[in-house]
């Protein structure tokens, strides 16, 4: 399922779900059982290298994947699907005259992976017919022999699925008991066991864990019908994502808002019906400029269409157009040196070392160690996103270690890692920001969004929608979407709260590339504020 075809479910309260299943049907029983150990996939993938250094290569990758995954729905008072999956396979990638070439296979066998290695080199050697420059590889440093594991308190599959089920159900009856008329739950688990091994001298087993835990609920009243999701993120975590201190949570002015690394899911049930009634009976807003204050559940989506997807060098050269467009941020902009991207204050950043998010590895998909950069500094462009075939193109000789593929199968190619906002040095809370608003909007939650080809030109919504007065919220409305664009924007922000507000959100199922891959990327930012932002209401009609 691609990241449109998501978000469209999302929108419609995904009242049918479709679920990305890859592999093979497997028990969940299946899904806790050991994997091949490291001296057997290091072995195999010798083999690989070996065979394709044989037929030409002048360099050679093998990735070694084992992929879980465990997804359980509920729709009101029933369990509607529970789906576990397995997938194993290797992918070969050699460069062979000077060009690119990929083959992968199901047979783990050393016949079959070798024959994967020749064919990998074959597709090179074709290609290159077509090339018209050689492939340029920034240097790595061979990282030997590592073994690396999300840091997690407790493995999903480990977890009785009579227990998630019971979960699941419990928060159905909470936002039923509470004025919620539909309801439907998920639990997306997934596990990727990833071996690495390239002829730089690499062999790198990582064993990564993702977890998101969202619902759709929907209340009709005489008007029609409300739609409020969940305010989960997902996150790089285990099942302790899902069992919270009461101690971690968020509030401004007194309404629950979340938690910095846990989610109470039963308890958001429960105040999304409260707040889908208050919804059928808010005001609707009245267009105009605001003073918009966002929470970090909805200035993600923001952060990632109008930050993340611009500032991938493929989309800014050109070479990628799917989902959806390429990039205003030109390099001409980026080598001027001062294209303000936006105030003075704000400062974006990549990393996927990260702990909790949903991009936290120790090396990428190339054996790339993973790292932090800066992408806006003090408002200016400062760089791009970019891997070890890219990063000559903007004079640099290390590569950012951003490559990912979405499984064993599929080659690997430069992805967004975790693109985020840095909160204020001073530890402001959300409160501290709101209070000098005169006349402005708090939204919370993602909504729907429309972003135009060059990433830039944008609209905005969300799932809760409160009128700020006089430095105080007053009331729940309806209706809300702002626009802008990318620049003006985030040259609009004038402050931001500080590292005690800072969360993170993010994107499980992130479309790009095509053939389609997924990915999976974090956004962290603090709750921040944006002036005189335009404001519609998307209720009424235009003409």
């Amino acid at each position: 399922m691609d990241r449109r075809d998501f978000v469209k479910l999302t929108g419609i309260g995904a009242a049918g779900l479709m679920l990305p299943i890859t592999g093979r049907m497997v028990t969940a029983a299946e899904l806790v059982e050991a994997g091949m150990d490291f001296a057997t996939k290091k072995s195999l993938s010798n083999v690989a290298l070996e065979a394709a250094t044989k037929a030409g290569a002048t360099y050679a990758d093998a990735r070694i994947g084992r992929y879980l995954n465990q997804f359980i729905t509920a729709q009101e008072k029933r369990v509607d699907n529970i789906v576990n999956t397995e997938s194993v396979g290797v992918g070969v990638r050699v460069i062979a005259n000077g060009t690119w070439g990929f083959a992968a296979t199901s047979e783990m066998t050393p016949d079959a992976i070798a024959k994967a290695a020749t064919t990998a080199v074959a597709v090179a050697r074709a290609n290159s017919k077509f090339q018209s420059e050689p492939v340029q590889l920034a240097p790595v440093t061979g990282a030997g022999d590592v073994q690396w594991r999300t840091p997690i308190e407790k493995s999903c599959f480990e977890v009785p699925i009579q227990d998630k089920v019971d979960l699941l159900l419990a928060v159905n009856n909470a936002a039923l008991d509470n004025g919620a008329n539909y309801i439907t739950s998920v639990l997306f688990q997934v596990n990727e066991q990833k071996f690495f091994a390239s002829t730089d001298g690499s062999y790198i087993d990582q064993d990564v864990h993702r977890l998101w835990a969202p619902f759709f609920a929907t209340a009709i009243g005489a008007a029609g019908f409300k739609q409020r999701s969940g305010l989960s993120n997902p996150v790089g975590m285990g099942f302790e994502y899902l069992e919270p201190d009461p101690a971690e949570q968020i509030q401004v002015q007194g309404a629950n808002v979340g938690y910095r690394y846990a989610y109470d899911m039963v308890r958001d049930a429960k105040e999304a019906g409260q707040q889908l009634q208050a919804k059928l009976k808010a005001r609707s807003v009245e267009p105009g400029k605001y003073d918009l204050v966002l929470d970090p559940h909805h200035l993600m989506l923001t952060i990632h269409e109008s930050v993340g997807h611009p500032l991938e060098l493929d989309r800014v050269l050109g070479y990628e157009a799917n989902y959806a467009g390429t990039s205003f941020a030109t390099l001409d902009k980026w080598k001027s040196g001062n294209f303000q991207y936006g105030s003075d204050i704000v400062n974006l950043f990549a990393d996927k070392t990260q702990k909790h998010s949903l991009g936290y590895v120790e090396y990428d998909d190339e054996g790339v160690k993973t790292k932090e950069w800066d992408l806006v500094k003090d408002g200016i462009l400062v760089n791009y996103q970019a891997i070890r075939d890219q990063v000559h193109m903007i004079d640099q000789d290390e590569s950012h270690g951003c490559c990912y593929a979405q499984s064993w199968s599929d080659v690997q190619f430069q992805r967004m890692p975790n693109v985020s906002l840095r909160p204020n040095a001073e530890d402001l809370s959300a409160d501290d920001i709101i209070k000098d608003v005169e006349n402005g909007i708090y939204i919370v939650g993602r909504g729907s969004f429309s972003i135009d080809q060059q990433r830039y030109n944008f609209q905005f919504g969300g799932q809760l929608f409160y009128e700020i007065k006089d430095g105080k919220i007053t009331e729940q409305i309806e209706d809300v979407a702002y626009q802008s664009n990318t620049q003006e924007f985030w040259n609009s922000c004038v402050a931001m709260a500080g590292e005690s507000d800072y969360r993170l959100g993010g994107s499980f199922f992130d479309g790009k590339g095509q053939p389609s891959q997924v990915s999976a990327v974090s956004h962290g930012c603090p709750t921040t504020r944006f002036n005189d932002v335009n404001v519609i209401n998307t209720a009424r009609k235009v003409g």
